[in-house]
């Protein structure tokens, strides 16, 4: 697909600070820039520290949507997972309550300056609440290593874990934790280690994961996800990364491109959010969110719009990294 021309992106240009009901990831507000394309409204919302190498990848994404068409589709709805933050125990029940109709939970654990023994009171006041039938997914972000995480996933093991999200940094560490964990019967599932790498596929091949955590922005659009999907032979999860609502719907659209979805996908949160950009948010009902476009209210992107100095902080990042995809082409 060609390039829009960048006069084109930034005509429709808006930039957004949405609050967010809980904090998550160390922060309270998420930023992202939305535009509209021929196809529909599109979104890149990299998150503010990514240098423009890897920013440009979130870009290519958002042309991808804004401006190319969609593949074949599979399904009309994805079931999606609650996403519980690192909070304290006895606050689980009320995120939990965001996300009406979950029957998974993914839960982040290994918190800088929390410790395992608050991440095993949040996974079991999860386990309380969901009873016997749930399922529990916990994320580690890569922050322990062989150890830590062998020792942690002994802790959490009585939970019964669905998967545990990339729990160490490096795919070696990955592939000696999963030889450890061999006859515990505990998947590893890695997200850094696909969305971060310069080779997305390289912990495929190197059979050290079980699942695959996909998302359509990092990897540079729909198609882009789907061809590394086909290519790495694994079962996946498709998840966001706190995207408005129009973010979530690309990854929706990713989600009903997949051939085999045996997993429920990190595409309900924004139920995490304080306010959107849309006022038909993709909000989890009964457990899952449709597959559909986003159209951005003009109200709500007036009143959530970024300062002046913010909004052209994301002018230049924008203009740097389209810089850097017509360099590519």
């Amino acid at each position: 697909m060609a390039l829009p021309g960048l006069d084109e992106v930034l005509e429709t240009l808006h930039v957004v600070a949405l609050p967010l009901a809980t904090r998550f990831r160390g922060i309270t507000v998420r930023e992202a820039a939305v535009f509209e394309g021929p196809s529909g409204w599109t979104e890149f919302s990299p998150f503010i520290e990514y240098q423009d190498a890897e920013a440009s990848t979130w870009l290519a994404a958002a042309y991808d949507f804004g401006w190319g068409g969609l593949p074949e589709l599979r399904r009309d709805s994805i079931r999606v997972n609650a996403t519980v933050p690192a909070v304290a125990a006895a606050d689980v029940a009320g995120v939990l309550a965001r996300f009406p109709g979950c029957r998974t939970a993914k839960v982040k654990v290994a918190e800088p300056g929390q410790s395992l023994a608050e991440d095993v009171a949040r996974v079991a006041a999860v386990r309380e609440a969901f009873g016997p039938v749930g399922r529990i997914r916990v994320d580690a972000n890569g922050l322990w290593n062989v150890d830590e995480a062998e020792h942690a996933i002994h802790a959490l093991a009585p939970y019964d874990l669905e998967y545990v999200e990339q729990p160490c940094t490096t795919i070696d560490e990955l592939a000696e934790l999963r030889a450890r964990l061999r006859d515990w019967d505990v998947a590893i599932a890695a997200d850094e280690s696909v969305r971060k790498a310069s080779d997305p596929l390289a912990v495929a091949r190197a059979g050290a994961a079980d699942v695959l955590v996909v998302k359509a922005q990092p990897l540079g659009g729909i198609r882009a996800a789907l061809a590394i999907v086909a290519e790495a032979g694994l079962p996946v999860v498709v998840s966001s990364a706190i995207d408005t609502s129009i973010g979530l719907a690309m990854g929706a659209f990713l989600a009903a491109a997949v051939p085999d979805l045996g997993y429920d996908c990190g595409l309900g949160t924004a139920a995490l959010l304080g306010a959107d950009v849309t006022a038909s948010p993709l909000l989890p009902v009964d457990g899952a969110i449709p597959v559909a476009r986003v159209s951005a209210d003009a109200a709500l992107l007036a009143q959530h719009a970024t300062s002046a100095d913010r909004r052209d902080w994301w002018v230049q990042r924008i203009t740097r990294c389209h810089q850097v995809l017509t360099a590519r082409e």
